[in-house]
This record gives C-alpha cells, sequence and structure tokens, in this order.
C-alpha cells in the first residue's frame, strides 16, 4: 500500500502475531491523531528518525494524508488498543486528539499503564476571556442548549456533528451549524441551516459570515486552537453573546503544549527506557 499503507483496525490473535513480529529498525511511535497538531507530530517525528503511525478514529470522510504509516477505526477500547500496542511493538505514544476526545484519551492511558508504554499528551493552550467578550461557559453540550440565549438573529453552533442533538429541542432558535460533513443522522429542526466548511478560518472571512448571517450567537467548545480563534475575535467585535463549552479534564500522564515539546519529550522518555 506504499508509504501510507493502513493497519487492520482489529487483530485477530494478537499475543501470536506479537511473538512473531520482528524487532523494527527505528523505535516505532503511535501518534493518536485527527488534530492539526497530529499531522504536525507525524512529520516532525518522521524527521527526527522514528517510524511513525498515525491512528484515526474514520469519523470525518474527508481528511489529508499524514506523513509515514496510517490506520483508521477504532482499536475495541483500551484492551484493543493494548493488544494493538503489543503487536506492533510500539516504543511510545503520542496523543494528538481533539482535546474533547475524552473516551479516547482515558482509554490511551490506560492501556499505555496496562502495557509499560510511555505515553505524552499535547494539549493545546485554552482560548481565554478577554476584555470585551461576553462568554457564558458551560460544562458540556447538554448545558449548553440550555444556556444559549435566543436573540433577535442567527445561532452559530461549532460544536461538531456528533453533538447538536441536544440543540433540536431549542425550536426557538435559528441555527446555523458550521460542520465539516454533514451529519449521518437526521437533525429534526426546522430553522436549521448546515455549512460545510474545514477551517481554518481566515478572520475577514469570519467578519464577512457574521455579517451575512446575521450571527447574534455563538456556541463554540473550547478547542483553543489557532485555526478556529477568528470566530471569537469577531463576536468580540460584534459584542454577540458566547456559549463555551468548557474542556474535560486532562490527563494524569506527562502533558506538554505543542508539537516541538511532545517530540523532546518521546526522545526523554525512550532514553529514560532504554528504547533509543
Amino acid at each position: 500500500m506504499g508509504q501510507h499503507g493502513r493497519h487492520a483496525a482489529d487483530h485477530a490473535d494478537f499475543a501470536a502475531v506479537a511473538q512473531s513480529r520482528p524487532e523494527p529498525g527505528r523505535p516505532r511511535i503511535l501518534v493518536l491523531g485527527g488534530s492539526t497538531e497530529g499531522f504536525a507530530a507525524a512529520e516532525a517525528l518522521t524527521a527526527a528518525g522514528y517510524e511513525v503511525i498515525s491512528s484515526f478514529a474514520g469519523r470525518t470522510k474527508t481528511r489529508r494524508s499524514a506523513v509515514g504509516e496510517e490506520r483508521v477505526g477504532s482499536f475495541g477500547g483500551a484492551k484493543g488498543l493494548g493488544a494493538y500496542l503489543a503487536v506492533e511493538n510500539i516504543a511510545a505514544v503520542v496523543d494528538a486528539l481533539h482535546p474533547f476526545a475524552s473516551k479516547m484519551k482515558a482509554n490511551a492511558g490506560i492501556a499505555c499503564a496496562d502495557t509499560g508504554t510511555p505515553i505524552v499528551h499535547i494539549d493545546r493552550p485554552q482560548w481565554r476571556r478577554e476584555p470585551g467578550d461576553d462568554w457564558r461557559i458551560v460544562s458540556d453540550v447538554a448545558a449548553a442548549a440550555a444556556a444559549t440565549p435566543a436573540t433577535a438573529g442567527v445561532c452559530l453552533l461549532t460544536i461538531g456533528r456528533q453533538h447538536i442533538k441536544a440543540f433540536e429541542k431549542r425550536k426557538d432558535l435559528e441555527l446555523l451549524i458550521r460542520v465539516i460533513d454533514p451529519p449521518e443522522r437526521p437533525f429534526r429542526h426546522k430553522r436549521a441551516t448546515f455549512l460545510a466548511q474545514r477551517g481554518p478560518f481566515a478572520l475577514e472571512a469570519e467578519r464577512a459570515l457574521f455579517a451575512e448571517r446575521n450571527v447574534t450567537c455563538l456556541v463554540a467548545k473550547n478547542s483553543g486552537s489557532h485555526a478556529a480563534e477568528a470566530k471569537l475575535i469577531v463576536a468580540r467585535e460584534r459584542g454577540i453573546p458566547v456559549v463555551i463549552v468548557d474542556r474535560p479534564v486532562a490527563p494524569d500522564s506527562p502533558t506538554v503544549a505543542d508539537v516541538d515539546l511532545a517530540v523532546a519529550e518521546v526522545g526523554r522518555m525512550l532514553a529514560e527506557a532504554g528504547a533509543c
């Protein structure tokens, strides 16, 4: 399959394969990706001399390719991921998942603890409230749906297609729902419009969107990405309310703020383990 050969999401007999798998020439690093940091980590780790496998959940229909090898699909929970780490002789894991992929992050922590595999989490800096912001910070999407104010214009939802169901009951809102791919299940709301767009989003483009669509309320997760920050700037400029879904609790494992620090931490962990 070439440079981007896909690994099977499921292994029929992990133990037998693990016993027969030859030792690789370079340490193999599993990048749990899908984010901007995931693609950058695969590139940086490859440049640093590691053999890299990037894993994607497969929820997004269209995406770019990562440097190195790729696999797509579920591991089957913490147990399945642990078996995969053994089968593929993974030396370390880089968690570059979206900050809100809390279940997968937890599974990665458990699998690495069970197998003794070093792991480092990339936790990009969160957005911070600035002067002029009208933020309403909530704990989850259900709370966001309850807290979103009814305004005279349109409410822009930027929380991902998998989390919009809580807004079906808000018939008092006119919704503009920005997604990468259309939802797989019907969204039963007569005043909802879907807008298929992929970031990064330029500031001027966001200003035009808010003006043309009469956006008077914004709902977002605190993903902290520079690629999606422009909408917050425009909301501040226009003085509109923003409902912010707070991040889940960060994993209790080594955590860094960016890709360069993650690569350095991989080198430190492997040197400590005697793997390089």
